[in-house]
């Protein structure tokens, strides 16, 4: 009798042991998977995986762009006039064994950096979910993730996170709220309240405005209207802007500024959405 409940015990274990290892595999089935040329988006790569628990690899181009600012800009521009792709150097991960993948990279003219094009055509992500994370100077998460679902109609891509280059001290919050609210980490968080209705700008919200974008090397416009939101951490503005657009005609933005409780905060623009 101790024998065959030493057996059965045994079978048990086995069966529960194996079912939690395949539990765990697949909870663990997410890649962080980046371009980052400057350092920048890497840093939020390894937050994220920090934070996370996840995979990570970064992505490397055979001739590696030079991390000057021009240099870069005018070899992109020939790229994409060209219809050209950067080589890569072999991935080490499956993207096949992995079920959700963090795609990150810097925002190159309004939208995901020519690496990640050479990725999106070379790699099969169908049936996968496709988190996108980027690093810019003013904005491009809305518009590469529209990006990434044109060159990846059979992959999900899911809400992404991006922010400034002069805030990216700030990602580590905001990564731990936005992997919260969209459940790829345990725990909760207050939901944020929504911005009031549009009113037209006064001084003091003008000099808020001023005082978080005109320090910025490219003018931004000209604030027309602004909706506000009182958080615990910060009182947060959404301005519709009134500007050029890059063929000179008028364009409208939407600009987003955050005003930090803490003392001495300063107001920052977060992100711009054209």
């Amino acid at each position: 009798m101790k024998k065959l409940f030493l057996l059965i015990f045994a079978v048990m274990t086995s069966v529960i042991g194996g079912y939690a290892q395949k539990t765990t595999a697949k909870a663990n089935r997410q890649l962080v998977l980046y371009y980052s040329e400057t350092g920048t988006t890497k840093t939020v790569a390894l937050e994220l995986q920090k934070q996370l628990g996840a995979d990570i690899e970064g992505i490397e181009a055979v001739e590696p762009y030079s991390g000057v600012f021009q240099e870069t800009i005018q070899r992109g521009q020939r790229e994409m006039q060209n219809g050209e792709t950067p080589a890569l150097k072999p991935l080490k991960s499956k993207i096949a064994d992995y079920d959700v993948i963090f795609v990150g990279y810097p925002i190159w003219f309004g939208t995901y950096a020519m690496p990640i094009a050479t990725l999106v055509k070379e790699c099969d992500f169908a049936g996968k979910t496709v988190v996108p994370f980027c690093t810019f100077g003013s904005g491009g998460l809305n518009t590469s993730s529209a990006d990434l679902k044109k060159a990846l109609p059979k992959a999900t891509i899911a809400k992404g996170y991006g922010v400034r280059t002069a805030r990216v001290a700030a990602a580590a919050k905001e990564l731990d709220r936005f992997l919260k609210e969209n459940g790829y980490k345990k725990g909760k968080v207050t939901k944020l309240p929504a911005y009031s209705a549009q009113q037209p700008v006064t001084d003091d919200d003008k000099a808020i405005f001023d005082a978080a974008c005109s320090s910025y090397q490219f003018p931004l416009g000209t604030p027309q209207t602004v909706g506000k939101r009182t958080t615990s951490d910060s009182t947060d503005y959404m301005f519709t802007v009134k500007s050029r657009g890059m063929n000179g005609g008028e364009a409208t933005s939407v600009i987003y500024v955050t005003v930090g409780k803490e003392k001495g905060a300063k107001p920052e623009f977060t992100e711009v959405v054209r």
